[in-house]
């Protein structure tokens, strides 16, 4: 009897002849992510991955919450794998799920035959391995209709499966997959959300993060860094770009209306993101834009703001509520992290009354007051560069 971990495949298994494509990715994801955890063997077969320990020391509890975290997988199971005799997966189940019965006072069988060569039909193995464990463990009652714990058997071309609990998968496609897109990452509660959720899809990230000294500080930045490694344990590693952006922020200040500082401090971050994310063969940018949640969150500001780019936004918050967005980041635990009270630059210089209905070419005339080019350039140039892992 050995423990494994049974990987079930989500939406991969919709895909057409690429299909292998994403279960290759998915396998070289789980390798990556298991590697603190010890050593362990990955291979795919009939639909799904297992991953079986290969030395004493691996640590099946820490491997069991790092694929939790993998996107691509839609659920897992610890499970006991042995030999396909009948007899053998009875003493198995038995001895397998000694512990796991102690605790609950009901359970059925379902049974899985995939290889058909297996002498007995799922309503066999069903009824053999349920007597069995009624036998060995009569406190425990079968109860077909409620029971505390579904007991499955699943006979399949390698070995035969037993287990007692399903877990649900992070869902979603690899990252890898789906490209790569640059994430402009604030500290709020909002931005890492959307990272996560594009890495969901598939997205490769990297963030772009704007820093204002002295307005803003260090403890600022840390905090983002923090926000990104607990994106990293669903996401992957990535790497962050701190643009320094004070000069362009006082320029805004200095020369500008103030009712536009605000879209104009966007319209000049997605020009400096944009750079940075062809610099590193990203196709898109993601914002944690909610429609409607701030002035520069309207159709008008985003419009005026898109303007300037000439690549796909993503905004995957667009059409949520606070609510929904904050139980997300509940979920993934950024939220104590987003609400530490240390300023980002979105922040520094806001207007009183900003414009919530801004006119492009009034906009563009406004910035057009700033020499932005040089303070760019000058931007990109001084960026600091962290990794996340």
């Amino acid at each position: 009897m050995k423990e494994v971990i049974i990987i079930k495949l989500g939406e991969i298994v919709l895909k057409g002849l690429n299909r292998k494509n994403f279960e290759d990715r998915l396998i070289k994801s789980i390798r990556y992510r298991l590697y603190k955890a010890g050593e362990f063997k990955v291979r795919a077969s009939q639909s799904i991955i297992e991953v079986s320990p290969v030395s004493e020391d691996a640590d099946m509890d820490e491997a069991a919450e790092r694929i939790s975290k993998i996107f691509g997988i839609a659920a897992f199971s610890r499970a006991c794998a042995c030999e396909k005799d009948i007899e053998v997966i009875k003493q198995s189940a038995a001895e397998y799920l000694a512990e796991h019965f102690s605790r609950i006072s009901s359970f059925k069988v379902e049974a899985k035959r995939s290889d058909k060569q297996f002498p007995f039909t799922s309503p066999q193995i069903a009824r053999e391995v349920g007597g069995f464990l009624a036998d060995s463990f009569p406190e425990v009652e079968v109860d077909v209709h409620e029971p505390d714990a579904v007991v499955t058997v699943e006979i399949r071309d390698r070995a035969a499966y037993i287990h007692s609990e399903s877990i649900r998968g992070a869902g979603g496609i690899p990252v890898g997959t789906g490209g790569k897109a640059a994430i402009l990452i604030s500290g709020g509660i909002d931005s890492p959300v959307a990272a996560y959720m594009m890495a969901k899809r598939g997205i490769e990230l990297t963030a772009v993060h704007f820093a204002s000294p002295p307005y803003t500080s260090e403890r600022a930045e840390e905090k983002v860094v923090e926000l990104l490694r607990r994106v990293a344990a669903y996401s992957g590693r990535m790497t962050m770009y701190t643009v320094p952006f004070t000069k362009l922020q006082e320029e805004i200040r200095d020369k500008c209306h103030e009712e536009y500082f605000t879209i104009i401090m966007r319209r000049l971050m997605m020009e400096i993101a944009q750079r940075l994310a062809e610099k590193n063969d990203c196709k898109a940018l993601i914002t944690g834009e909610s429609l409607g949640q701030v002035a520069s969150q309207t159709i008008g500001a985003i419009a005026c703001t898109d303007a300037v780019c000439t690549m796909p936004v993503f905004r995957p918050l667009i059409g949520m509520d606070k609510e929904e967005i904050i139980s997300i980041s509940r979920k993934i635990d950024t939220f104590e992290v987003s609400i530490q009270p240390y300023e980002d630059c979105c922040t520094v210089f806001t207007p009183k009354h900003p414009r919530t209905r801004p006119v492009l070419k009034t906009v563009e005339a406004e910035q057009n007051k700033i020499d932005y080019m040089p303070l760019i350039q000058e931007a990109i140039d001084n960026v600091k560069i962290t990794e996340i892992n």
